[in-house]
């Protein structure tokens, strides 16, 4: 497999992230690779691949596509729980900056598999849905207004409430942009029991005694930007009594978890991560 650079991943990373256009990522990106042909092969094991997301097979499983009452709108989500109709704990699974895609429905069946009411809201749904290139995506999340994105996300807990099939047992587990939604769940749920956080930005201080919940956090060693709020993050948590669990993976980038990014997936560390995760819900939900 070809072996990139760090400056390349620290460029898609930034790309990603900040109001950096298609158009300049990919004059600084020729510039990284030395010519057009090789930016483009870099391109391809950059970008997530998510018609080739890993399968999570369904046949045990109960999968549904559903509208719940977001603040303003109907919000669209994916539900996977196992098939024997009784109540399980519901974890909500909340994805990257590029909407509910292949990818996040099939890491919502591998918390079905592990004995979960499982679902993962579409954070685009006001915006039409997730559409089907990656940066198009990426685009209509910055159009995203951040208090009404929450809000949407804390009405997925009113609509689990009203479900036959669940015990009012409440967690999450977020990625990147849905890490950072986690913690802000974990801010502004006083039911959710158990947070866990891919590699997500930290709430202000000042937010972090309102925590309930028990939280797991995930960071990637090499990833300067979200790693500049963890220690602070962290002497926060301490200071306000809050039961937590924080693991750095030493020399895996940002977006380790995510088995469709070629070139920043760490099967190791995204496998150890996951384990813990399950360990953790099974603990605390």
């Amino acid at each position: 497999m070809l072996m990139l650079d760090q400056k390349i991943i620290n460029l898609y990373d930034e790309y990603t992230h900040k109001p950096l256009t298609r158009k300049d990522f990919m004059v600084r990106l020729v510039q990284l690779a030395g010519s057009t042909t090789a930016a483009l092969s870099m391109l391809a094991l950059l970008e997530s691949g998510c018609s080739t997301a890993a399968k999570t097979p369904s046949d045990e499983l109960m999968t549904e596509r559903i509208t719940y009452p977001g603040g303003k709108g109907d919000m669209q989500a994916y539900v996977a729980r196992p098939k024997p109709n009784k109540k399980y704990a519901a974890v909500v699974v909340i994805h990257e900056n590029r909407g509910l895609n292949a990818h996040i429905e099939d890491v919502t069946r591998r918390v079905a598999r592990a004995g979960y009411l499982a679902i993962a809201p579409n954070a685009l749904s006001p915006l039409g849905g997730t559409p089907a290139n990656e940066d198009d995506a990426r685009k209509l999340f910055t159009e995203l207004k951040p208090e009404e994105s929450l809000e949407n996300f804390i009405k997925v807990f009113d609509y689990l409430g009203n479900r036959k099939d669940c015990n009012d047992h409440f967690g999450c587990v977020g990625f990147c942009w849905g890490g950072a939604m986690s913690n802000r769940l974990a801010v502004n749920v006083p039911a959710l029991k158990a947070a866990v956080v891919f590699y997500g930005t930290q709430p202000v201080a000042a937010d972090v005694p309102k925590i309930k919940a028990a939280l797991q956090l995930h960071y990637a060693g090499i990833d300067e930007r979200v790693n500049a709020g963890m220690v602070d993050y962290e002497n926060a948590l301490k200071a306000s009594g809050i039961r937590f669990e924080q693991y750095q993976y030493e020399g895996v980038n940002h977006a380790f978890h995510n088995d469709t990014s070629t070139a920043r997936y760490n099967e190791a560390a995204a496998k150890l991560a996951w384990q813990r995760t399950l360990a953790f819900f099974d603990r605390e939900l």
